[in-house]
């Protein structure tokens, strides 16, 4: 039985994923910090195996994963807090940073020993690290810099043929989302980001940006002298 691993998976996109792939019949380890709301997604299948803890502690979390295996993990937990008028608070991005890239980091410290040649490690980021949104310091650099990580480490561990995939979803309606208080273009349900993220997958994607055209005009934006980003982004977020 093929197996997966994905955190973050109480809620939003590693929620439906979790569900998704217990459907296809894997094996599905669900990890998260609320113990009330993983039992509520285990009980969608029998296949669906709940495991608390808190990704962004290093030792809880190598304990939690010390005799976990899977075929393919998901790193999906994720947070996002705004920095306002500009104002700089340092434990603000300290919890987005610790959950967002330390959060994958300490996962992978665990995990990595254990992994077979074959597998598959997916780490979730954002096409918010493409360009620079307003308020967004925290969460996009968290995510870019989850992205520069993904891709030096797909090349170290070719050696144990250990493929690495980035997903960067753009705008998807989730309780993250949910509290954004801002227009959100072309945002797709947990369903569809599942399907899309699933069938890249399982095709061996190196990197899913999604919605392709969403995901395309952020690149295309991302080469543009850095004036004109600034003048683009201010004016997606209006």
């Amino acid at each position: 039985m093929r197996r997966v691993l994905i955190t973050g998976a109480s809620s939003g996109i590693g929620q439906q994923l979790a569900q998704d792939y217990a459907d296809e019949g894997w094996e599905v380890t669900a990890c998260g910090r609320d113990a009330a709301k993983l039992d509520a997604v285990a009980a969608h299948s029998p296949l669906i195996i709940p495991l608390r803890f808190d990704i962004t502690d290093l030792d809880e979390t190598r304990q939690a994963l010390q005799d976990v295996t899977a075929d393919l993990v998901i790193l999906c937990a994720g947070t996002c807090e705004y920095l306002d008028n500009g104002v700089v608070e340092a434990e603000k991005v300290a919890r987005v940073i610790s959950t967002n890239f330390m959060g994958p980091v300490n996962c992978l410290d665990a995990l990595l020993p254990g992994l077979a040649a074959g597998s598959r490690v997916a780490l979730v980021g954002s096409t918010a690290s493409l360009l620079p949104f307003p308020r967004a310091e925290a969460y996009g650099a968290s995510k870019a810099a989850l992205a520069y990580f993904a891709r030096s480490l797909s090349v170290d561990l070719i050696a144990r043929n250990i493929h690495v995939s980035l997903i960067q979803p753009g705008f998807v309606d989730t309780p993250l989302t949910s509290r954004n208080d801002f227009p959100m273009p072309m945002m797709v349900t947990v369903n569809q980001a599942s399907a899309h993220i699933r069938k890249k997958l399982a095709h061996g994607a190196s990197e899913i940006a999604f919605p392709p055209l969403f995901a395309r005009l952020l690149k295309v934006a991302s080469l543009l002298p850095v004036s004109i980003q600034k003048w683009l982004s201010r004016k997606m977020v209006r």
